[in-house]
């Protein structure tokens, strides 16, 4: 989906950039779960973090830290292919319920492994692509394509040949990880990039457009990006352990916030139970993380 959430995020800067007035003249809107009036305020992460990223990019020897978040992608991956494959031997055997209700959490491994994920082609669109997303005369495959038929059409007939695709993609995704290069840019980078892809497609509900499960692929980004700032935090804490204590705080907040919508142990409400308030309150929290995650370019100094 990187074409969509590098044009997206262009747009919503544009749209924040022409909206930044003083605070008095600013009229007061009503922020709602489609189309949340304080979305596209993480949007501008991203450009100032690749900023960061090369204006401090030095001779820090982070290999260690690379080879330690590439194997986590790794594991990742190897997850999301076991539960994949119970995903698609349920909708091959008809369980409608039971393939519904392990979709979202087949689909936060690939969520939280995106910087790597993305990287080889076209594998991340075959995996991945979003409907709206689609161009002329492309072929649709991958998690959306099956997420719509369960939802729309309230059944398992059709998404067969759609789950072996997927499976055979996800493969080819697990293969080819090893030969990534992971980078001290591309952790840096791809923490702020799982931020932005809150921001673009989940605190607006466009993602899981059918099943309303965003707030899994919410929590697998904001995992993902915690992560690598976890994997760095000793070297980050080398040089401004008040940033740590920050970023921890900031995550905390996020993930707190993230708590009071799980249901059970390890599910969540649908996004269209979320009030305004609620999604508004997201909305800012993952604005405040995005700052000072963005600052964390200076371990490569």
């Amino acid at each position: 989906m990187q074409k969509t959430k590098i044009a997206f995020a262009i747009s919503m800067f544009a749209l924040l950039t022409a909206c930044q007035k003083p605070a008095e003249q600013a009229p007061a809107t009503d922020t709602t779960a489609s189309t949340p009036a304080t979305a596209p305020a993480s949007a501008p992460v991203a450009s100032s973090t690749a900023s960061s990223a090369s204006a401090t990019a030095g001779t820090a020897d982070l290999s260690k830290e690379t080879a330690e978040y590439k194997a986590f992608v790794e594991g990742q991956i190897d997850q999301m292919l076991v539960d994949t494959e119970k995903f698609v031997a349920f909708l091959k055997e008809g369980k409608l319920e039971e393939a519904k209700a392990i979709y979202p959490h087949a689909r936060m491994y690939f969520e939280r492994s995106e910087p790597i994920a993305e990287s080889f082609g076209d594998l991340d669109p075959r995996i991945d692509n979003r409907e709206a997303d689609l161009e002329k005369d492309e072929v649709w495959t991958g998690f959306h394509t099956i997420e719509k038929i369960l939802w729309t059409q309230n059944t398992t007939k059709g998404t067969e040949e759609l789950a072996d695709k997927l499976i055979a993609d996800i493969k080819e995704l697990r293969a080819k990880i090893p030969t990534a290069d992971v980078t001290p840019e591309l952790m840096v980078q791809g923490s702020v990039d799982l931020l932005n892809e809150v921001s673009t497609t989940k605190i607006t509900g466009e993602e899981e457009i059918f099943s309303k499960t965003d707030l899994y692929d919410f929590k697998a980004n904001i995992e993902g990006a915690e992560k690598i700032f976890q994997i760095l935090t000793p070297k980050i804490q080398e040089k401004n352990p008040e940033l740590v204590k920050e970023l921890t705080q900031k995550f905390a907040d996020v993930n707190a916030l993230l708590d009071k919508q799980k249901v059970g142990e390890k599910d969540y409400k649908p996004y269209d139970k979320l009030t305004q308030e609620e999604i508004k309150a997201l909305a800012e929290a993952v604005n405040k993380l995005g700052e000072p995650l963005a600052q964390m370019g200076i371990v490569m100094q």
